[in-house]
């Protein structure tokens, strides 16, 4: 098509103008900022486009590349030429790898509305190329410093004259025709490379310490020999007292043409450090995948009769996160992990009361039921998801307070796109290939290049967040031995890897031939999913790893030192009886179980007689039970509840007043200050609860009873929260918008642009300049019932009932009863006005 057919933009609203449904939509999902709310018109989308905060935002989700593009844009002519662009990301000598992926970093500009223009006239938008160009306050990625004509700004024509003359070309009548000559010398390659043959040798060095910047050095006022040759020839310009710059021109010859001193137009490749077989990677996951459900029932199980208080500015204290710690068996780091997950799949929350605390919700029982493959499964989900960071706490907040676990300041909005970004690296390497952690983040910091000392520090957030991504999901099971599992590539959505001894397709490689890591499926092509697609694949991931996860046992192994071993996780039942009968005394592939006086006397407390525990272990064990075992219930069953207690204060009750005697004679009984009643009955200045402890700590086996005598059975009561929701993430800036609300913005888009550009006749009765249409009620009617007849558009001025005016192009329907019913293009929808609200109407232009 012919440039008069189609001109070049003159804005950037022009250019969006041009663009078709399709690009509009790219750019709104990639920006979703600039459809909250949704723009009026294009020209309102453009402002939007270009204001700081949006342009902020879009830099800094651009790779390396991209953002090199926009940085060598910001120190080009505006508007600048794809050829001169070009030259300045590959220099004069070229670069064909540079080239083959410019075409691209243009075009991730354009969609995202960065630039703008056809590729002879490229322009950067002005907030991007303020935020990029360099300047003495923020000096420019590439290293670059002003050019001639900024430089020289503030500098006597007198002086400008002088250096004009010393450079070897003719004096001019002003100072912008000097100013355009010195730059002319600068950019030509030929003269530049004679004027600097004859330099001094300190002065090239001066040179090249500043090529590659920062460009500003200091001067003294009577500067030496070799920087007054510089400056007298203006390779070095003043820019205030005792400070001189590297004019931009200058530093592009000695550069050769390029703007970066190391363009990076590919990722960096993830590299495997590791490779074991998929089977294997599979079931070290699974097994961890295992330990993780068995560690979060060991902490619900912990606080499920209340857990630690709620701090009053929210969530555990540090000696609470310590117990927690100890408790697990793991580091207080890996203990605030599990506590954060347990919170973020709803299965802890405070209980809201006065005395605040921290319990299980019932979303716990329900998760309880639940078969082990889909317990883990929604612990995986609720990970992915989360925009909590456990890896935050114990650190300092921007008021200096420490961070605690379920506490306020945790969440991250971007820790779920980096969570999301590093297993899909993981997804791209071959089955079972474990990756070196340093390439991941390599690859991360090219694809988000944040700029700052912390990044150059690898301290930043993005690069924190991966390094817990890698060791959060070796302790979830989503990962084995470094490398990505089955379960965890259908968790992502991902289909199942290529071998790592296929052959490469279309290549015609023989049998065996290594599969390259970049010839995989592009990571970069697993977005996040939406909530319905991540069910599915949730279900997915339970379903691979159900068949890895060990078969509850039924049974233990009796031994004769008072212990039992559980060679594998144990049902539900008979693990939640052993709980109450023995003390867990180690864990690992088999748990180990130990009998004491004090565990069995628990039991008998539940309720269980000497008959029920032995019948219980008889029918649970392979092994034959123990006499030692059989010999230490029976002995603690005679002896419980020999003693009884019971609430008088508090009494002690017991037909052997002979072991009254020894009672009361013992000296650590002096804190109960017992008394004797009778012969069988003594009265205790303490609680039913304390005299009870105080008896078992003399080594007695009391029972309480209820006032009708009976012995009071304990249970462990659970204590629920009231049903609570999981958090919600925390979203990193308005959401991407769904197909739906995609389509409508652009359809009201396109529509409130229609009303705002499309061409009109004058109307009958002079605007007065005025942006509304003016006519009167007569001819207003009368154009309304022409434009019914012919079908034709109107441009029409509206007052709401609020008194707010707008302009609207309607296609009237029909006219009767003061009112118009017509298709408003503005809205894109039929309405209903009040002829009397219509200020003025007046016909469009034709074609």
């Amino acid at each position: 098509m012919s440039q008069e057919a189609n001109p070049a933009p003159r804005s950037l609203a022009e250019a969006l103008r041009a663009r078709d449904d399709a690009s509009l939509a790219v750019l709104l999902r990639s920006r979703p900022d600039l459809i909250t709310p949704v723009p009026t018109d294009l020209t309102q989308l453009a402002t939007r486009a270009g204001t700081r905060a949006s342009v902020l935002r879009a830099l800094e989700r651009l790779d390396r590349f991209a953002l090199q593009t926009a940085e060598a844009l910001a120190v080009a002519p505006d508007p600048a030429s794809y050829g001169t662009l070009l030259g300045l990301m590959a220099g004069d000598a070229g670069d064909e790898t540079v080239a083959a992926a410019l075409p691209r970093a243009v075009g991730t500009l354009r969609e995202q509305a960065l630039v703008w223009g056809d590729d002879d006239r490229l322009r950067l938008v002005r907030t991007a190329r303020e935020l990029l160009a360099p300047s003495a306050q923020h000096p420019s990625p590439t290293g670059l410093g002003p050019s001639v004509q900024e430089a020289t700004s503030g500098m006597s024509p007198g002086r400008i004259q002088e250096i004009v003359t010393t450079a070897g070309l003719p004096s001019t009548h002003d100072s912008v025709s000097a100013v355009a000559a010195l730059t002319a010398l600068f950019t030509d390659r030929k003269k530049m490379a004679a004027l600097l043959a004859g330099a001094p040798g300190a002065s090239r060095e001066v040179l090249s310490r500043l090529v590659w910047g920062p460009p500003y050095g200091q001067v003294t006022a009577d500067p030496a020999a070799h920087l007054r040759w510089l400056l007298d020839r203006g390779l070095l310009l003043p820019t205030g007292p005792g400070t001189v710059v590297l004019p931009r021109e200058v530093a592009l010859h000695l550069r050769e043409g390029r703007a970066h001193r190391e363009p990076e137009p590919l990722p960096p490749a993830v590299e495997p450090a590791a490779a074991h077989r998929p089977q294997v990677v599979d079931a070290t996951a699974a097994g961890q995948a295992y330990t993780a459900l068995a560690t979060v029932e060991e902490l619900l199980k912990d606080w499920d009769e209340g857990g630690p208080a709620v701090l009053r500015a929210g969530g555990l204290s540090v000696r609470d996160l310590k117990r927690t710690a100890v408790a697990l068996d793991v580091s207080e780091p890996v203990a605030a992990f599990w506590v954060e997950l347990a919170y973020a799949a709803g299965l802890i929350a405070s209980d809201g009361e006065a005395d605040e605390r921290y319990a299980a919700t019932p979303a716990y029982d329900e998760w309880l039921e639940r078969p082990p493959a889909e317990r883990w499964s929604r612990l995986a989900e609720a990970w992915l998801a989360a925009t909590r960071t456990p890896g935050l706490v114990g650190g300092r907040d921007a008021k200096d307070r420490t961070l605690s676990a379920l506490g306020p300041g945790l969440d991250r909005s971007a820790a779920p796109e980096v969570r999301h970004r590093v297993l899909t690296l993981l997804a791209g390497l071959p089955a079972g290939a474990a990756p070196d952690a340093e390439s991941v983040l390599t690859r991360l910091r090219w694809e988000r290049p944040l700029r700052g000392p912390r990044q150059e520090r690898g301290d930043d957030l993005r690069t924190r967040l991966a390094r817990w991504t890698l060791s959060e999901a070796e302790l979830l099971g989503v990962t084995g031995r470094g490398a990505l599992s089955a379960h965890g590539r259908a968790l992502l959505g991902a289909p199942a890897p290529v071998p790592a001894d296929a052959d490469e397709p279309g290549e015609g490689a023989g049998p065996g031939a290594k599969l390259p890591v970049h010839h995989h499926r592009p990571p970069a092509d697993l977005a996040p999913l939406s909530p319905a697609e991540q069910a599915v694949a949730t279900a997915a991931a339970a379903r691979l790893v159900a068949p890895l996860l060990p078969e509850p046992l039924d049974h233990v192994l009796l031994q004769a030192d008072l212990t039992a071993v559980a060679p594998g996780p144990l049902r539900r039942p008979l693990a939640d009886t052993l709980d109450v009968l023995a003390d867990v005394e180690s864990k690992g592939g088999a748990t180990v179980y130990r009998f004491t006086p004090a565990s069995v006397r628990r039991a008998l407390d539940a309720g269980r007689t000497a008959g029920d525990l032995h019948a219980f272990l008889a029918e649970h064990s392979r092994t034959p039970v123990p006499q030692p075992l059989a010999y230490l219930i029976d002995d603690v069953a005679r002896k419980h509840g020999h003693l009884r207690v019971g609430a008088a204060s508090a009494y002690v009750r017991c037909d052997d007043d002979t072991l009254l005697n020894e009672i009361l004679a013992d000296k650590r009984a002096a804190a109960l200050r017992l008394r004797r009643l009778a012969p069988t009955v003594l009265a205790a200045q303490a609680d039913p609860a304390t005299l009870l402890e105080g008896l078992r700590a003399m080594g007695h086996a009391p029972a309480a009873e209820s006032a009708e005598g009976d012995v009071l059975i304990t249970r462990a009561h659970a204590h629920r929260t009231p049903p609570r929701t999981a958090p919600e993430p925390v979203p990193e800036g308005p959401p991407p918008p769904d197909p739906t609300l995609l389509a409508a913005a652009i359809r009201a888009i396109r529509a409130g642009d229609l009303a705002a550009t499309a061409p009109r006749k004058p109307a009958g009765t002079s605007p007065g300049g005025g942006e509304l249409p003016r006519t009167s009620s007569a001819e207003t009617l009368a154009t309304m019932q022409a434009a019914v007849l012919t079908g034709d558009s109107l441009w029409i001025g509206y007052v709401n009932a609020e008194g707010t005016a707008s302009q609207r192009v309607i296609a009237p329907i029909r006219v009767e009863g003061g009112f118009v019913t017509a298709y408003d293009h503005t809205a894109d929808e039929v309405r209903t006005y009040p002829l009397h609200r219509i200020t003025g109407v007046a016909e469009l232009a034709g074609d």
